[in-house]
């Protein structure tokens, strides 16, 4: 390799070392969601919603953003990496699909020699396990598809969420359709002691289910990997210039294999939380295009953890201000709250395209 052409790797891979993600701007945005989440809801509500109602919907709001939200950490890994996933919509409903049968058939298998209570909490552990394992046995396709065989990542992606509907609907009918016995249930609400009685804060943050603080614990984690540490600097090199990175001894193939693998036990997570926290059920199709919407949450917030995160907040409270509508103003047809995360979705990807700019090499192929 010429002097020049070094060089150049250098200061390019020096140029994204300097990418350092600007947490402040991040919370003065989360403040200035919550404080429009009070005024939206009083505004349409007529100040009914007030005190505890607006908390409730707030704490409601980080429930329903937090399968987004891992979908969204989902495509930051993967798209860093240089390697684009629509799949996870796929991934999200394998997940939900096998966690729910864990957690079922686990339960009935064990409670006899462990107890109910006993039995329901190791089941729903297990089903937590499994189910983000199935997704990585779809993103593990996905990446072998893409990086070894060099096809269309969109192409690829497409493929997997087929197979999820296709595979799912069939394993449903053919096992979970009809005459279960009842599960263990979801997982329990955990009040983190001492912080879940700070008022306001504690109710919204401190009384959730575990999966929730596992994504907000993933933001945080995800952000300083990608950040602060060699690996994060490798993966951003590869996502911006593959070329460069390899030149400097970068392994390009397997920083984009464990990124994408990654991704996929994330998405995992995104799915178990729909049967293992959401409702103990599974339907078919149930992940009802959160997959997608994390994509546009990741887009929303350019391909940081934190960005994607708020874009997930956003999306969420339109889910969980339809709720509230619903209850309070039945004069309001209800077809038109429920237009609004949707609407949300338009409205974010219409203010962010043209200035949210992916990295360099995404969706491109490498060649040796």
């Amino acid at each position: 390799m010429s002097q020049s052409a070094s060089t150049a790797a250098t200061t390019r891979l020096s140029s994204v070392r300097q990418l350092k993600g600007r947490w402040w701007v991040t919370a003065l945005f989360s403040l200035f969601l919550a404080v429009a989440a009070w005024m939206l809801l009083n505004l349409i509500i007529g100040g009914q919603c007030q005190g505890e109602c607006v908390v409730g919907t707030l704490a409601q709001t980080l429930r329903v953003a937090t399968p987004i939200a891992f979908a969204a950490f989902c495509g930051v890994l993967c798209e860093r990496s240089g390697v684009v996933d629509i799949g996870i919509e796929g991934k999200m409903l394998m997940a939900a699909m096998v966690a729910y049968a864990v957690n079922l058939f686990a339960f009935q298998a064990l409670k006899g020699s462990m107890g109910e209570q006993a039995a329901g909490d190791l089941s729903r552990w297990l089903a937590v396990i499994l189910g983000a394992l199935s997704a990585v046995i779809l993103a593990a396709l996905h990446a072998v598809v893409s990086i070894e065989f060099k096809t269309n990542q969109i192409i690829t992606g497409t493929v997997v969420n087929i197979l999820a509907l296709g595979l799912t609907g069939f394993l449903y009918r053919q096992f979970l359709a009809e005459n279960l016995p009842a599960g263990p249930g979801t997982f329990p609400i955990f009040n983190v002691p001492v912080l879940s009685q700070i008022p306001v804060i504690g109710p919204i943050f401190f009384q959730q289910k575990p999966l929730t603080y596992m994504m907000l614990i993933s933001a945080l984690l995800i952000h300083y990997v990608l950040f602060y540490t060699p690996w994060g600097l490798r993966t951003r090199a590869v996502g911006e210039h593959p070329r460069a990175a390899d030149t400097l001894g970068i392994g390009v193939y397997r920083i984009r294999y464990v990124n994408v693998l990654a991704g996929g036990l994330i998405a995992g997570l995104a799915g178990v939380w729909f049967t293992i926290e959401g409702v103990d059920v599974f339907n078919p199709m149930m992940t009802n295009g959160l997959g997608f919407i994390g994509l546009a949450a990741m887009i929303f917030g350019k391909w940081n953890p934190f960005g994607a995160l708020i874009g997930a907040l956003i999306f969420g409270l339109g889910t969980s201000v339809t709720s509230t509508v619903s209850i309070f103003r039945p004069d309001i047809p209800s077809q038109i709250p429920q237009m609004l995360p949707y609407l949300l979705t338009i409205i974010v990807l219409t203010g962010v395209v043209g200035r949210a700019v992916p990295p360099a090499a995404d969706g491109e192929p490498y060649v040796k």
